[in-house]
């Protein structure tokens, strides 16, 4: 069954802990990086996952201090505090895989604590809440799953009654094993700080190792398990440009471009274009020819580009994403001309 609570807190930040000293506060804490928050003057833990259970231990993580998505243009209208979110497209709810967050590839593998360059886990986010907390205004936005309050309970870190927290600060979905009852689509884990200052915000996506990045669009069950957290499928397509705003009106004159960049002919009957509602448009019978472009116009009748900010995705003949992109309202180029991925 998916995770229970998901939603997104919305704070300020008080306080935090890195894991070492996490562990002297709470002896029996597992490794987590543990913040706390004020909203509306109701305290919450944030717990970050700063190590796995299973192995490989060290997780996989994608910064970016520069974020941007159209996911982002609605987090200023969510007022201070814990809201509930519905796991369904076109909300709010997160989806690493089916949102086009970030590339998988670019993800890399972070040790948890004692690394000898001093890029640990516990480094890089003490780095950025520091900045938070020096930034008048800064707001933390912490995508996961909800528990408490605790009554007549004081939180184990920071003392303060009732216990409140959000934890699950990660990809959940593609799990193994035990933690495969938490799988869901739309209820993933993670960690914004918006910065007014300099009108930025910084994110931070989270999987485990074991975790796999195709899942089934219903159940979020691994659909292949592989351990590289790089995508199997060997199929060289991408998504390098599309048509947005077309001088003929959008409808029907949309066009994605994809690119080969093999040496082999791939026919793509089963495969798809999808939109951020999951608005599908078929490819049968079109073919990429080896290192060629294809341009696909869109019917108007499945998949849309938005001109409020969007994703495509392509899929293969087996639900697989091969390529994916993400555009804000305001990367869109004027009529005519090229978005370029």
């Amino acid at each position: 069954m998916p995770i229970s609570n998901y939603g997104v807190l919305v704070g300020s930040l008080i306080d935090k802990l890195d894991s070492p000293s996490a562990s002297k506060h709470n002896p029996e804490s597992k490794p987590h990086f543990q913040v706390l928050v004020d909203a509306e003057g109701v305290k919450y833990r944030i717990a970050i996952n700063v190590r796995s259970e299973m192995n490989p231990p060290n997780l996989q993580v994608y910064f970016n201090d520069h974020y941007h998505h159209p996911i982002l243009e609605g987090f200023s209208k969510l007022s201070s505090g814990f809201h509930p979110l519905e796991s369904h497209p076109g909300f709010q709810a997160l989806d690493f895989i089916r949102e086009n967050l970030f590339s998988f590839e670019d993800m890399k593998i972070i040790p948890s604590i004692g690394s000898t360059s001093g890029n640990d886990l516990n480094e890089i986010l003490n780095v950025h809440l520091d900045q938070a907390q020096r930034t008048t205004g800064a707001i933390i936005y912490a995508f996961g799953s909800k528990w408490g309050p605790e009554l007549n309970k004081p939180d184990p870190y920071f003392g303060f009654i009732p216990g409140n927290g959000i934890h699950d600060i990660h990809m959940n979905q593609g799990n193994i094993g035990h933690y495969s009852m938490d799988n869901g689509v739309y209820q993933d884990g993670a960690l914004f700080i918006y910065y007014p200052d300099e009108n930025r915000y910084m994110a931070l996506f989270a999987k485990f190792q074991s975790q796999e990045i195709h899942s089934d669009d219903k159940t979020a069950q691994p659909l292949i398990y592989q351990k590289s957290g790089k995508p199997e499928e060997s199929e060289p397509v991408r998504i390098f440009a599309a048509l947005i705003k077309s001088p003929n009106g959008d409808i029907g004159n949309e066009k994605v471009y994809m690119v080969n960049l093999g040496t082999k002919e791939i026919k793509l009957d089963g495969w798809s274009i999808i939109d951020r509602n999951q608005n599908k448009d078929d490819l049968t019978g079109k073919i990429l020819e080896p290192e060629g472009v294809l341009v696909h116009t869109l019917s108007g009748k499945g998949a849309q580009l938005s001109n409020k900010g969007g994703i495509i995705t392509l899929l293969n003949d087996k639900g697989l994403k091969i390529s994916g992109v993400s555009y804000t309202q305001y990367q869109i180029p004027e009529p005519g001309n090229l978005l370029l991925f």
